[in-house]
């Protein structure tokens, strides 16, 4: 016996898949804490909106031409990856997206991925993500050519505009914040643009940024008189180390703090090895899961850093940063950004005497991740190219790490003998197999950037105990949180400060400051990184 099926109940079944694809577009939510999203039962505020215009246009002038369905999914898709980001960015990074930010660093990390892959898979990768963006545009062009042909005969129909209206009243309340809404009506997509939009015209405003840039009382009067700004280093080197990823997660999370406890006991019992004290405290970066640069600045500059805009005005003007006063005061200012595989036109702005990229180290042992070039040779060559003595001048030395970078893994192993790790076959066979061979956990990534972190403690506590030739004050100094996925939901955006040095007055004076002996300071924040550069600076005046 054969079943009949009637063409209406054809066509019905596919307007309700039109409808639901066209809706599940635009109300996803992501499957925390992976770059993975899962649909919504609820309704897209865009999607009204969409419906309300076809509504209209179809009222008024007919049923829409393919060049205007064309158009329509077309605009349809940039709210499609708008609404991805917005969802996965606060999961993965731990902050909202930003375009001014973001957007730039995307070729800089597509260029270092692409040059790392086999060419037929950065081929195959780029055909499939074109495929994927074209297959997802005509599955919305189609959803929307059969709304389209549906809504054609009862586009004048009362009841119709009735329930439309209705939508779009929810929409209009949703998107005035109204908490009755959100149970049925997802976050809406459109404010997110426009605030991006905003921001941008701010940035590329003069007259407007001018006004939100402000001045470092404490840099500029350091610059004034950067002698007596730095007489308590008493002529001593300083060498300020950004540990990447380096947050208060480590001291928050039980599991966290607890792994990263074996580390911190070497470091300490490192420094007090080597006859030095520590200080510690905690403050809070401008920035939490990326965006490096907006800490690193925030403390050079002394200038809260936490809106981008202000961290891409500063890079156009020549106020003067920490860099500056060290300069004045006779100091050689050098710059070990082993990351850095491509030309850095930003450099300009810090004036380093003496910049060093990944390619000026020559590394030739196997590389470990994106960024290639583990910590530990990173600063093992560059001492060796930069040796220091009592001859020399004294310097001033801004190393960001990388190895406990996004997405954790590979970490590379730690080699204890530092001269061996100079040469082109720096660590075991096995050790390196292990540590290629371990897939990312993209599920679970807190093990794998626990193992990092301890990397980073192990090969620090090392390099502490090295000879010296002169004494050196260490700023260890955390960039931001690691990932939402690690640090957890509302993560705080504080991270550990430690000052190593030999000269207990330097301790002492940071202890006034409000600064904790040893590596586990007192819980709460003291200000902003931008703050530290002020306790700093008062720290060094002696």
């Amino acid at each position: 016996m054969t079943i009949a099926i009637r063409p209406s109940a054809v066509h019905g079944l596919r307007l309700i898949l039109a409808l639901l694809i066209l809706n599940g577009l635009l109300s996803f939510t992501d499957w925390w804490p992976t770059p993975a999203v899962m649909p919504d039962r609820r309704i897209a505020p865009e999607f009204i909106l969409w419906w309300c215009l076809l509504l209209v246009w179809i009222a008024i002038r007919g049923l829409p031409g393919r060049k205007t369905l064309v158009t329509m999914a077309a605009v349809y898709l940039l709210l499609v990856l708008g609404r991805y980001l917005d969802v996965t960015a606060p999961s993965l990074f731990g902050r909202a997206i930003n375009l001014y930010w973001d957007v730039p660093q995307l070729p800089r990390f597509l260029l270092v991925t692409v040059t790392k892959l086999p060419l037929w898979l950065t081929a195959t990768a780029l055909a499939a993500a074109a495929l994927f963006i074209w297959g997802l545009l005509r599955l919305i062009q189609w959803s929307m050519t059969c709304v389209a042909q549906w809504t054609q005969p009862r586009a004048r129909a009362p009841w119709i505009w009735c329930i439309s209206l209705m939508l779009l009243a929810l929409a209009a309340a949703n998107y005035a914040g109204v908490r009755a809404t959100w149970p049925y009506v997802s976050k809406p997509v459109i404010p997110t643009y426009w605030h991006q939009a905003t921001l941008i015209h701010d940035a590329l405003s003069a007259d407007r940024l001018a006004a939100t840039l402000p001045v470092s009382e404490a840099i500029t009067r350091a610059i004034a008189r950067p002698e007596e700004a730095l007489a308590g280093l008493r002529g001593q080197d300083v060498m300020l180390i950004f540990l990447e990823s380096f947050g208060a997660v480590l001291y928050d999370r039980p599991v966290a703090r607890q792994a990263s406890e074996e580390g911190r006991r070497l470091l300490q019992s490192a420094i007090d090895d080597s006859g030095r004290l520590v200080a510690s405290a905690f403050f809070r970066s401008p920035t939490i899961g990326g965006a490096s640069d907006l800490a690193h600045m925030s403390v050079l500059s002394g200038i809260d850093l936490s809106d981008p805009r202000r961290h891409d005005l500063l890079l156009t003007t020549q106020r003067p940063t920490l860099l500056s006063v060290f300069r004045k005061a006779g100091y050689q200012t050098f710059g070990l950004y082993h990351a850095v595989s491509w030309a850095w036109p930003e450099k300009s702005f810090y004036g380093f005497d003496v910049y060093v990229d990944g390619p000026a180290l020559a590394y030739s042992g196997p590389a470990f991740g994106f960024w290639r070039i583990p910590d530990q040779f990173a600063v093992a060559r560059f001492d060796e190219m930069h040796p220091r003595s009592r001859d020399t001048p004294p310097r001033f030395v801004l190393m960001p790490t990388i190895s406990s970078h996004f997405p954790f893994n590979p970490v590379p192993p730690y080699q204890p003998d530092w001269q061996r790790v100079l040469s082109a076959q720096p660590f075991d066979e096995s050790d390196v197999q292990r540590a290629l061979t371990e897939k990312t956990n993209w599920l679970n990534m807190t093990p794998q950037y626990l193992r990092s972190i301890d990397y980073t403690l192990r090969w620090l506590s090392d390099y502490l105990r090295r000879p010296q030739p002169r004494p050196m004050v260490f700023l260890l100094i955390g960039d931001h949180q690691p990932t939402g996925n690690i640090a957890g939901e509302n993560a705080t955006w504080d991270v550990p400060v430690h000052v190593v040095s030999s000269d207990p007055d330097l301790i002492a004076r940071l202890r006034k400051q409000g600064f904790s002996p040893g590596l586990s300071p007192d819980r709460t924040a003291l200000g902003g990184l931008h703050d530290l550069t002020t306790l700093l600076l008062e720290s060094l005046r002696r």
